[in-house]
């Protein structure tokens, strides 16, 4: 026998073996790169952004409006796919073509970080990588004040060419707000609604939270006081901006907990 395969033969099989990864969620595929398994990765969905060397990678569309042809394109073995994009006919045909679709849960909740990080590390046989990651997630986790502090925020979403909509309860950016113990201005109503001066006003937020591309949508920080009743808000009145990365507040995945460590802060900082 060859010296040369003595090493080889001493390897487990997952070792050996290698994946062709289509995965379906930016917070899936940040959680691949973390675990260094990015060399697997064949394409990915368009709200995979992070980190910016994904965007070489071959796109299979917004993950809610999925196209079975173009996944199969990309000969995956693996589809990796976040809870988010179901239910989906297109992971249903690529599942019967004979390619193995894994769902990570999309809940959101911070311990849904580490269900996330086990299901996508034991996918890719990379066990003590994941164990390492959670470690990390649960140090900065336990950072984060538990206490609740009555602060009123407001996360305001919005793209091009779309009204400006506050997030009521049933939301990611509800589930963030109460993770820093703070309290949804909005909280009164369910999903998210258009903004109205009238509800606005009697939502009275101290914090006005948006995203960095919905900021850029807006056309700036002027223009978010003078949204529908913004400016006889408490936030309005002392100009209380919080600009966030979307994907970091939202989507649960490994910049989160920063992103509500932040946001907490910043709440700290406000006087009675």
């Amino acid at each position: 026998m060859k010296r040369w395969l003595i090493p080889l033969l001493t390897l487990p099989l997952a070792a050996l073996a290698t994946e062709r990864v289509v995965s379906i969620g930016g917070d899936v595929t940040q959680i691949i790169y973390a675990l260094n398994a990015q060399q697997d990765l064949v394409a990915r969905d368009s709200t995979s952004l992070h980190p910016d060397d994904v965007a070489k990678l071959p796109d299979v569309c917004y993950m809610r409006q999925l196209n079975a042809e173009g996944i199969l394109a990309m000969k995956p073995t693996l589809v990796l796919a976040s809870e988010q994009a179901k239910p989906s006919l297109a992971l249903q045909q690529v599942e019967q073509a004979g390619v193995k679709v894994i769902t990570v849960t999309g809940a959101t909740t911070l311990s849904a970080i580490n269900q996330k990080i086990a299901t996508v590390a034991q996918a890719l046989h990379r066990e003590d990588k994941g164990n390492a990651l959670a470690q990390n997630i649960e140090k900065q986790l336990a950072a984060i004040p538990q206490q609740p502090l009555a602060v009123n925020v407001l996360f305001i979403m919005t793209y091009s060419g779309m009204a400006a909509m506050g997030a009521g309860t049933d939301t990611g950016a509800d589930a963030a707000i109460r993770s820093a113990g703070l309290i949804n201005a909005m909280g009164n109503i369910q999903h998210y609604h258009p903004l109205t001066q009238e509800g606005v006003i009697a939502s009275a937020p101290q914090l006005v939270v948006i995203g960095a591309d919905g900021l850029q949508a807006l056309g700036g920080e002027a223009n978010v006081w003078k949204l529908p009743g913004m400016a006889m808000t408490p936030a309005g009145q002392h100009s209380r901006l919080f600009v966030v990365d979307s994907m970091g507040l939202l989507g649960f995945g490994l910049d989160t907990p920063g992103v509500i460590a932040k946001l907490r802060k910043t709440a700290e900082a406000i006087k009675p």
